[in-house]
């Protein structure tokens, strides 16, 4: 039935491109590609009539949606009655506001995924964010995810826009593969759109921002992403850039745009802690690379008023054989931060604190799983605590930021997965 509902979205959704035709900006990485996208969204929306993706819509039956307009049926027919009915209307009928440009996150848990997306809705313009271990059950290798996400790139004519990152190898080298133009983003001076002069914002823990400079032919525009933390969100701004520049914005005009980034929920966003403590919510999904990144923003941040950094660290799912040396890195890369206390939630909790072990760490706590870390960690916090919650989706570490929050009536509006379903 599944694989008859995404034919059927597949073909509508086909046909309304055909129709339309709409630019569409496919977004792909092993990690970053929600944030680049609503970065690219709130630049272009200034200037074009544009659609982003909703919630995790970036598969074969997502990406269709978001091409249609419409929500997923779920598990009712009548739903889904209701799309098609959306869909062909949208084919038969004539919608003078349908969208000028598709901005479409295109995700791969498995080889051939982003070769069914791009087959169906070629883009206009590709980005590829970066390449790490991730899904590595089903890949197994690294180079093989790097494989998959080149096909975003790699299937685009003369006329298309390859952007890739100059700072990750494995995207880099994936111009060699291109017949499109290809922009370079990054932070060195070789990338063809390039940040300049970072200012980390912060005082009294209350972190206001990040001020930079996107520096492009020459010239350089200053940009303020308010409640942005860490140095790594830089890129969702620099693809950002290069999509709107590609699409013959100025920078100012980028700029401009980029005041209206909001990170998505579960991306490195900063939410009010009990007794004055403040949690950076980095709980949408993990990865050795993200975890890693993640780690260096805490690192990077001197916040007046905290009086430690604690990370409370979840499992990261589906990386194979890499597992146990991925988290025993994790927990060595948390223990070289300076973090005075490591929280380990999930099965692999040992092989993190094993590694925090090694380099020095000894102040340790180990949870089953999520559920006994909420009822249980608010007792381990301090006042004027700064605290990093990271995980894979299945460890559920938004539980853990919802024992901690201020207002957890909030939760709803603030966190990710609080949809009814996921609640069980």
């Amino acid at each position: 039935m599944k694989k008859t509902l995404e034919k059927i979205l597949a073909f509508l959704a086909q046909a309304i491109v055909n129709k339309y035709k709409p630019k569409i900006v496919g977004i792909t990485g092993s990690m970053g590609k929600t944030s680049a996208k609503e970065a690219v969204f709130a630049v272009l929306k200034t200037k074009f009539n544009a659609r982003e993706n909703i919630k995790n819509y970036n598969n074969e039956i997502g990406v269709p949606l978001t091409i249609i307009g419409a929500e997923t049926g779920g598990k009712s027919p009548l739903g889904w009655l209701k799309v098609f009915g959306r869909a062909l209307g949208l084919i038969f009928g004539q919608d003078k506001n349908y969208p000028e440009i598709l901005v479409l996150e295109m995700g791969a848990d498995k080889p051939g995924d982003i070769g069914y997306l791009t087959e169906h809705f070629p883009c206009d313009i590709g980005v590829v964010t970066k390449v790490g271990p991730a899904h590595l059950e089903a890949f197994k290798t690294v180079e093989n995810i790097a494989k998959e996400k080149q096909k975003i790139v790699t299937h685009l004519g003369k006329e298309g826009i390859a952007i890739l990152s100059y700072d990750d190898p494995l995207v880099r080298e994936m111009h060699k593969r291109v017949k499109a133009k290809v922009v370079f983003f990054g932070q060195v001076e070789a990338a063809n759109v390039r940040s300049i002069e970072l200012i980390q914002q912060g005082r009294d823990m209350d972190l206001s921002g990040i001020k930079f400079k996107i520096a492009y032919q020459g010239s350089a525009v200053p940009v303020y992403l308010p409640g942005v933390v860490g140095a790594h969100q830089i890129n969702s701004a620099l693809i950002a850039a290069a999509v709107g520049l590609s699409l013959n914005m100025n920078l100012i005009e980028v700029s401009e745009g980029l005041r209206d980034y909001k990170t998505p929920k579960g991306r490195m966003n900063l939410i009010a802690g009990k007794n004055s403590t403040l949690i950076i919510d980095d709980t949408y999904n993990s990865s050795p690379r993200a975890a890693a990144a993640a780690l260096d923003a805490l690192a990077d941040l001197n916040v007046g008023g905290a009086e430690r950094k604690v990370v409370i660290l979840g499992d990261m799912l589906e990386l194979g054989d890499f597992t146990e040396q991925a988290h025993i890195d994790l927990g060595q890369k948390a223990a070289a931060t300076g973090v005075k206390l490591l929280v380990c939630v999930g099965a692999f909790s040992d092989m993190i604190a094993r590694g925090a072990i090694e380099n020095g760490l000894h102040e340790i706590v180990k949870f089953v799983d999520s559920r006994e870390a909420m009822k249980k960690v608010g007792e381990l916090i301090k006042e004027n605590d700064l605290i990093l919650v990271k995980g894979s989706q299945g460890a559920r570490m938004e539980r853990v930021v919802f024992a901690l929050m201020k207002e957890p009536e909030k939760a709803r509006e603030l966190l990710v997965r609080q949809d009814n379903e996921w609640k069980n």
